[in-house]
């Protein structure tokens, strides 16, 4: 009788942390290249932005069937279709002559990470025994941490000095690497559960993301008006729809202090992703930096806040939520608060310096944001509350990429492109310095009510993805 074959959980773990590694990666890297991409393609700001938007879009609509497709297909099945359309997504984009075939390896390449991306959790929580459960989620999370470290600072180099294409080009050896270990260390496994899928769930939510973004890159006041009234109407249907057959389980947003951190998790989404298109493309066009500097500015800040991930777990479990998630929010402030202040001298060191000061405060309470929000939550609602956080993470980062693009956008027409990127430079980083207010109220209120705690062995991160 032939016998399974054995699952290689370390190899599994590699060959899926490739594939994420390098979504994440490449989401960070060419935000450096939009001066290029403007030029090359001849789009506007508001334009250049769909090449993060629609990636950032289609993982925020594909994560929230994650537990459907665990459950429906082998991740044998998985792998090989996210690698797979992940790959076809970076040949494209190795070649694509026109910026519509660009968005389209974007496009899928924003399908393969949202399938891709939460395997690799899905895979370390169902198959790695309890003993070593907390050194493959390590693997995990450094993965994805690691990456936006390293990808501006990728992007900017490869595009300084040969072509941005070579973003994608270096990427195919990996990939391939990625599916062959994959193929090995994947078997196959039958599935017990064949359910059918929600559609009209599934589509509302994705009408409602997309024309709500479409409403931020309007260019008129009717095609805003329009695109938006579109997508409350699919937000309506969603919410109707969503009753009848649960895709996102939206009650638990009725706990406040849930609510009140998921905001301040989602203000550091928004700033994240804004200030990765807002600093590269002021360093390129107003300060008349290159593409290398504008990456390897991004660098020491964006390390710092990887290295600091699991220190700040640490100091999550011996002295809870309250100092580590506060004295971060507060440092984060005075970073934006510096970045606002001495943007305009142009000065590199000044810059990174007060850049480093926001990472080393979101380093100290972005993921302890998470991590507590989360165990505000009862056992039941775990798994649902973990859903919704990813999704309206991808969906926030998506929207915070199209506001700022409208912001420079407004700026560019009205005072120039040179003046004008200044100008919405700093109009940005003021916007996220009121959000960083609203944000710290939020954590002081929540975190000063209920005391949040949460020992090591009790990871609502964990359990949430079983």
């Amino acid at each position: 009788m032939k016998q399974n074959k054995p699952f290689h959980l370390f190899g599994a773990v590699i060959a899926t942390g490739l594939l994420s590694f390098s979504g994440v990666l490449i989401e960070t890297a060419m935000n450096v290249t939009f001066p290029s991409l403007i030029q090359e393609f001849g789009v506007s700001t508001v334009e250049i932005q769909w090449v993060t938007t629609i990636y950032l879009l289609m993982i925020s609509i594909i994560v929230p069937l994650s537990s459907y497709l665990n459950r429906n297909f082998s991740a044998r099945t998985l792998f090989i279709t996210a690698n797979l359309l992940f790959s076809l997504g970076i040949l494209i984009n190795c070649y694509s002559p026109t910026f519509f075939l660009l968005l389209l390896g974007r496009f899928l390449q924003g399908i393969g990470t949202g399938i891709g991306l939460p395997l690799m959790f899905h895979i370390i929580l169902t198959k790695a025994p309890i003993e070593t459960r907390g050194m493959m989620m390590g693997l995990g999370t450094f993965t994805t941490s690691i990456a936006p470290a390293v990808g501006p600072t990728y992007g900017g180099l490869l595009s300084n000095l040969l072509n941005w294409r070579y973003i994608y080009i270096i990427l195919m050896p990996f990939l391939v690497f990625s599916l062959i270990l994959g193929l090995y260390s994947i078997p196959k496994e039958p599935r017990k559960e064949k359910q059918p899928i929600h559609f009209p769930g599934v589509f509302f939510l994705a009408v409602t993301f997309t024309f709500f973004i479409m409403a931020l890159s309007a260019g008129s006041a009717v095609t805003f008006g329009l695109f938006l009234a579109v997508g409350i109407v699919g937000g309506l249907l969603f919410l109707r729809s969503n009753q009848h057959s649960t895709l996102l389980q939206l009650s638990v947003l009725k706990n406040r202090q849930f609510s009140f951190l998921l905001f301040s998790l989602l203000v550091y989404q928004a700033l994240l992703l804004g200030l990765s298109f807002v600093l590269p493309n002021y360093l390129q066009i107003a300060a008349g930096f290159n593409a290398s500097v504008a990456g390897m500015f991004m660098f020491p800040g964006a390390l710092a806040g990887a290295l600091l991930a699991p220190v700040s777990g640490r100091l999550l479990d011996k002295v809870g939520a309250n100092k580590p998630i506060l004295a971060g929010l507060f440092t984060a402030f005075i970073g934006v608060m510096l970045l606002a202040l001495l943007l305009h001298t142009n000065s590199i060191v000044l810059l990174i310096g007060s850049h480093l000061v926001l990472m080393i405060g979101l380093g100290f309470s972005y993921s302890n944001l998470m991590t507590s929000s989360l165990n505000l939550l009862t056992q039941d609602q775990l798994s649902d509350g973990n859903a919704i956080v990813n999704t309206l993470q991808q969906f926030v980062g998506a929207v915070s990429t199209a506001s700022v693009a409208a912001v420079f956008s407004f700026f560019q027409q009205k005072d120039g492109f040179e003046h004008g990127t200044a100008s919405g430079a700093t109009a940005v980083l003021f916007i996220f310095f009121f959000l960083l207010v609203a944000s710290i109220f939020c954590a002081f209120v929540t975190l000063h009510k209920k005391r949040v705690t949460l020992s090591a062995t009790d990871n609502p991160l964990c359990d949430a993805h079983k």
